[in-house]
């Protein structure tokens, strides 16, 4: 994961909702009366028919004290394989044991047969922030397959986990060789009737995946890696995080703006996936209680608040990093604030978080590595035209001038503007959240109205001439939308603070600056 403890030698890590049951009532109406439209529209959500989320703790392998992951009584994802310090191109546990020295040394085989017999499973992640993921030191391809596949032959597993950070992220060969080996590696099984889910652990801000994240994905995508899913690290912002978000709302706009990546990245890669099937690729990873950043404590009660995100929105997957930190510290530990691998660093009970995280989610590891994405048809709902009637807000236009913080309805989604925007699509599909004035905020929802938005009664403010003189916070009207002077001007039209905002004299009014007048006008 994206972060280490810097006083530890281990790595560390970093409701079903009404509608969406009415909506799976209705499509498998339509399957019984053998409706070819209803068939269609069950393919394009079938993951609300088959959605069984799981909980999955990451497991630090080689950390010290050993950790009893078999006693869990969850799945684990094992971690880190990286290349061994001998030879690039074979596998090791944290470039410290080969895979028989973690057997012999750390019981490890045994261990995963233990928690196999109490009915649970494990993944294993490669990579991670320290050592080299294989790809990046292993350049001969079929060498790496082979290291590959002795990991997943010696553990019996269906499912890995792709943790790819520094190196693992940005080097663009190693991205290439990984991908068309992990793509070879799963036709060969399937063709031999064995599963294998690949996922993708990818760092994240809140304003989602990184142009580095969006490439990795590009790159597995185009080599034909059928992925399972992008699990990001809900975890380690730093300065992405806004004065106006704490680490549970970043951590949702983050898994919101992946989403939307996604859904352009699989469209990129010809294939269309339906909303409901984007949030099923998507997972979401903590580092439970104290982080090296004292602002970003993820505290129990955040625990709360992500798994409720993650019901409602249906993810398949949440971990944490890790299992090992899941109790607090004891008395001898004396500054909380220096982040163990071997506890939280908050007040809490043994297994605290990963009873919160996993609740719900009681679905397995495996139940991923059987699923097959292909390409799906658009549901009836979303083809149909946004209904005014039963839209929030107003539906966008491209002649429509849209204020920082008014809210539209596009494709059935509501937006709320980041900056004043005239003619940029909604839902235009580029990568990086910055590059558009618009931020996704949900669907509209089955029941909604119209919302009244607040307007300035006329005549609140002159209308803008241009061979008046205008002071500082002067206000004026433009084509019906409300401006305030930054400095003393005259001549300057408001139209170019659209195309020029630092270097015009104008800037208009937010639509909770409209508010805000509207409510003392009414006084």
């Amino acid at each position: 994961m994206s972060k280490a403890p810097k006083a530890q030698p281990a790595e560390p890590r970093r409701k079903l909702s009404p509608w969406r049951v009415l909506l799976a009532l209705v499509l498998l109406t339509g399957i019984v009366f053998g409706s070819t439209q209803g068939l269609h529209q069950w393919r394009a959500t079938r993951p609300l028919a088959s959605h069984k989320p799981w909980f999955a703790p990451y497991v630090d392998a080689t950390a010290t004290p050993t950790f009893a992951f078999e006693q869990t009584g969850h799945d684990v994802v094992l971690s880190f394989v990286v290349s061994s310090t001998s030879d690039p191109c074979t596998p090791s546990w944290g470039g410290a044991y080969s895979l028989e020295q973690a057997n012999s040394s750390l019981d490890l085989d045994r261990r995963i047969a233990r928690l196999r017999q109490q009915g649970h499973t494990v993944a294993v992640s490669f990579g991670g922030l320290r050592n080299s993921e294989l790809a990046v030191k292993c350049t001969d391809p079929a060498k790496l397959e082979a290291a590959y596949q002795a990991v997943i032959n010696r553990y019996n597993i269906d499912t890995i986990d792709l943790d790819l950070e520094q190196s693992g992220l940005t080097n663009t060969a190693a991205a290439g060789r990984r991908a068309s080996v992990i793509a070879a590696l799963q036709k060969t099984r399937r063709s031999h009737g064995k599963n294998l889910a690949v996922w993708a652990t990818l760092p994240v801000t809140p304003q989602g995946l990184s142009e580095d994240g969006t490439n990795a994905v590009t790159q597995l995508l185009s080599k034909k890696v059928d992925l399972a899913g992008i699990n990001i690290m809900t975890m380690d912002y730093g300065d992405s995080l806004l004065s106006s978000q704490n680490i549970l709302s970043g951590s949702e706009s983050a898994l919101t703006q992946t989403a939307r990546q996604l859904g352009i990245l699989y469209q990129r890669a010809g294939i269309h996936l339906n909303e409901a099937t984007i949030w099923s690729k998507l997972g979401a990873t903590p580092m439970v209680g104290q982080n090296d950043d004292e602002k970003e404590v993820f505290s129990l009660s955040n625990a709360e608040g992500l798994n409720t995100f993650a019901r409602s929105h249906r993810l398949s997957r949440v971990s944490m990093w890790s299992a090992n930190r899941d109790l607090a510290c004891g008395g001898n530990y004396i500054d909380i604030k220096i982040v163990s691998d071997s506890c939280s660093g908050i007040n809490q009970a043994k297994g605290d978080f990963a009873n919160i995280l996993g609740n719900g989610f009681t679905g397995s590891i495996s139940r991923s590595a059987g699923i097959i994405t292909t390409s799906e048809k658009a549901s009836a709902s979303q083809q149909k035209p946004d209904d005014p009637a039963t839209s929030p807000y107003q539906i966008w236009s491209p002649t429509g001038t849209y204020l920082e913080g008014t809210k539209v309805v596009w494709r059935h989604n509501v937006y709320q503007a980041k900056w004043w925007t005239q003619g940029d699509l909604p839902d235009n599909p580029v990568l990086q959240s910055w590059q558009t004035p618009w931020e996704l905020i949900g669907p509209v929802l089955p029941g909604e109205t119209p919302i009244p938005q607040a307007t300035l009664p006329a005549g609140t403010y002159p209308n803008w001439v241009g061979t008046n003189t205008y002071n500082t916070d002067d206000r004026v009207l433009f084509n019906g939308v409300p401006y305030q002077a930054k400095w003393w001007n005259q001549g300057s039209s408001p139209a170019a603070a659209s195309s020029n905002p630092n270097g015009s004299p104008w800037v208009p009014l937010t639509q909770a600056q409209i508010n805000e007048i509207v409510a003392q006008l009414a006084q």
